[in-house]
């Protein structure tokens, strides 16, 4: 755990300030997909089991609420034409082909009729995605992150949500790494620089204290 020493360094340098909670959420599950949580596959790990365990319970509360629920994969071509320096940089990334298990998002958090399912190739769920049109057209204000890993792809969509105007927040113990060390360190810089990095049960009373404007917000499209 991050001592409390470093945390006071944060705040004393002026970091850990709140962008707090808007009016329109989503939620935004970043590859839970079978390559990253299961262990067979070299990029899978059992570290994912928790905060799917978690991710459960906040897309149960965000469906009750009305509010979107956007899902991000990982998936190149058969000819991995469209890896570029990513699969350069990480050659196990060359698992992750259209029409291979290791694309299909895990069972225990499968999108329900009316989710919204992209395909990136790139960390941030952002780079070459469609994904800043479907939150502006929905009218989303805030993006709610469960999903992994914590330092990669988590991190980076979380740090562009921001970057592009929408209030990022990070669910602590909805999302999860290979590495725990690097998960708490980069929820601890997350949350310092460019997310507010929450609990599940701050979140679930969120969504369950939203009124009728996000189903507004939902049907926008």
């Amino acid at each position: 755990m991050t001592s409390d020493a470093t945390l006071q360094d944060y705040e004393s340098r002026g970091m850990r300030g709140r962008t707090g909670f808007g009016r329109r959420p989503c939620v935004l599950v970043i590859d839970f997909q079978y390559g990253m949580t299961d262990p067979a596959c070299a990029l899978g790990s059992a570290n994912q089991d928790e905060p799917i365990a978690v991710s459960q319970q906040i897309l149960a509360e965000a469906r009750r609420a009305g509010v979107p629920v956007i899902y991000t994969v990982v998936s190149f071509r058969e000819d991995l034409a469209d890896g570029g320096l990513f699969m350069t940089k990480v050659p196990a990334l060359s698992v992750l082909k259209h029409g291979s298990r290791w694309v299909e998002i895990d069972s225990r958090v499968s999108p329900d009729d009316g989710d919204y399912v992209l395909t990136k190739r790139h960390s941030s769920a952002f780079i070459g995605t469609e994904l800043q049109q479907v939150l502006t057209t929905r009218g989303i204000d805030t993006v709610v992150t469960v999903g992994c890993s914590t330092s990669g792809c988590v991190r980076q969509t979380a740090v562009d949500a921001n970057a592009y105007g929408f209030r990022s927040v990070v669910v602590r113990d909805a999302v999860g790494d290979r590495s725990r060390e690097q998960h708490e360190a980069n929820l601890v810089d997350m949350d310092g620089k460019y997310a507010d990095v929450v609990d599940s049960e701050a979140v679930i009373e969120y969504f369950r204290a939203l009124g009728p404007e996000v189903d507004q917000g939902a049907d926008a499209s």
